[in-house]
């Protein structure tokens, strides 16, 4: 065997250190500069700002593709233009890919995806999340099917791993066609706004069939898919904001679907009490208010990080944590459509939940809603299965599941708000709390429309009545009487309420009916 001093070793030495220099340095200096000029790193710099300093391990990374049409025979460069590998984030393992758009424009070939593969399918057998950075003009035109079907390999991963190990992906260039599908399947999409686009169809082919002008950014930019389309769950206006966002958010996950999350320890006190929240929700039944001020006094440090923030924000979702452990938050918005639930928010909670309830997270809803949001343009676009879709989800969750009561809860939407009805483990509720088939106005009106009609004097008969309704259902009491409130507590006790429930409930054991999977309406 020769030694180190060999010629022969120091022949070896010098190619393996040639191939890795052309592997480093990707599409070359120029390209680099490029994606410096437009505000965005280059893959490995994405990867060291991502992950801890120096853990980064990478695999594959002399890999190439074996493409011999259209002159790519003489377009090699060892990585394929992606760069593939583990490291930690706070310690924890972390399976990564980034997309090298300097490379083949980060276009996806058969090397490139099985290189994409290998890594999911290291993830799902060591029970490690993935984490994708996305720079991509999609299907590699040269490679034809063999592009295609390396996307449907990965888009089998995604939705094998889909419960299982988290997926989070960053979108931080242009990613059309096949490329935005598998995003799409992942837990969350976080995109950088100004550099990041998500499109099947980008604008020229859209001007060619449908004769429709649109910008990049209108059709498919960052705040596109977090406030219209609701694609994007979470944005940041720059990579490096992005990434800091990837590992707070990575910090509220476990590992794995067989994994707590992790706990990390607070001085802030479990039985802290805040006078102040008896001041934020108005005694009046119609005034809005900000549910997000709430939910920041009663978590850890007023830390709450909150997912689709733009989208629905009838219904407010996101992580925070109880007594150093992670939780979801749901809660309705009153200072949006009043808190209504309606197709986007259903949606949008339901969605969450579901995570939820696969990665062991608790889930605590603050609950403030009116009903479902009523007219026909709701009707006509699915509220009826939308709607359903959120009950499916709480019905559904086998996790701890708290919920407190801190205004209306009407109606239907009183049922899906993680009712005891539907397995809520602990319901609580302010003592001004209102619970009913519907506000007193609109009950009046139908239980005593006769009285009304035949009364002398009809504004006075209905203000008689409707106060006689609200005495009777404007507060959580019968409710409570029934078992369906396990407690009316005061408003500045709901740190300590809250965090004593998920204590009671950390070794919840439930199980849903032995089956394939369930149906829900999709």
């Amino acid at each position: 065997m020769p030694d180190d001093s060999t010629p022969e070793m120091n022949e070896a030495r010098k190619k393996l250190a040639e191939r890795e220099r052309l592997a480093e340095a990707g599409g070359g200096a120029e390209r680099a500069a490029r994606q410096h000029s437009e505000g965005k790193y280059t893959a490995r710099e994405r990867l060291e700002r991502l992950l801890d300093p120096g853990s980064f391990v990478e695999l594959d990374k002399l890999k190439t593709h074996r493409c011999s049409d259209f002159g790519m025979a003489e377009k090699k460069v060892p990585g394929d233009g992606v760069v593939t590998g583990w490291g930690t984030i706070e310690n924890r393992t972390i399976y990564v890919f980034s997309q090298d758009f300097t490379v083949f424009g980060g276009s996806l070939g058969l090397a490139h995806a099985e290189k994409i593969c290998k890594i999911m399918d290291l993830a799902m057998e060591n029970g490690a999340p993935v984490i994708g950075l996305n720079d991509s003009g999609g299907a590699r035109i040269q490679e034809g099917v063999d592009s295609l079907g390396g996307y449907a390999e990965i888009f089998l991963r995604n939705t094998l791993a889909s419960g299982v190990v988290p997926q989070l992906s960053a979108i931080l260039g242009p990613c059309a066609g096949g490329a935005v599908y598998s995003p799409a399947i992942t837990d969350f999409i976080m995109m950088v706004e100004k550099t990041a686009y998500m499109f099947v169809t980008g604008p020229d082919v859209i001007k060619t069939v449908t004769h429709e002008e649109i910008t990049k950014e209108d059709l498919g930019g960052a705040m596109a898919h977090a406030a219209k389309s609701g694609v994007a769950h979470l944005t940041a206006p720059d990579e490096d904001e992005a990434f800091l966002m990837l590992r707070e958010l990575v910090g509220f996950l476990p590992s794995n679907n067989l994994e707590d999350p992790p706990l990390r320890l607070t001085s802030d006190p479990v039985d802290r009490k805040d006078p102040a929240l008896a001041a934020i929700v108005p005694l009046n039944a119609n005034k809005p208010y900000d549910i997000k001020e709430l939910v920041r006094r009663v978590v850890d440090e007023g830390v709450f990080f909150e997912i689709h923030e733009h989208y629905a924000q009838n219904i407010v979702v996101g992580f925070a944590r109880f007594g150093g452990a992670s939780a979801g938050i749901v809660a309705n918005q009153p200072a949006h459509l009043a808190g209504c639930l309606d197709i986007h928010s259903s949606k949008k909670a339901a969605r969450f939940v579901r995570f939820c309830d696969a990665f062991n997270i608790p889930l605590v809803t603050f609950v403030d809603v009116p009903g479902f949001l009523p007219g026909s343009e709701q009707e006509h676009g699915g509220i009826i299965k939308d709607g359903a879709k959120l009950l499916y989800a709480y019905a559904e969750a086998t996790v701890p599941k708290v919920s407190v009561i801190v205004r209306k809860a009407y109606g239907g939407a009183y049922d899906v708000m993680s009712s005891k009805h539907i397995r809520g483990d602990v319901n609580l509720a302010f003592p001004t709390a209102e619970i009913a088939v519907m506000g007193p106005e609109g009950a009046v009106n139908i239980v005593f429309r006769q009285e009304l009609l035949a009364a002398a004097d009809p504004a006075r008969c209905r203000e008689e009545l409707v106060s006689n309704y609200r005495a009777t259902f404007a507060n959580p009491y019968q409710a409570a009487e029934r078992g369906y409130i396990d407690a009316v507590i005061f408003p500045e006790d709901t740190r300590r309420q809250v965090i004593q429930a998920l204590r009671m409930l950390q070794n919840k054991r439930q199980k849903n009916p032995a089956r394939k999977h369930g149906n829900i309406p999709l």
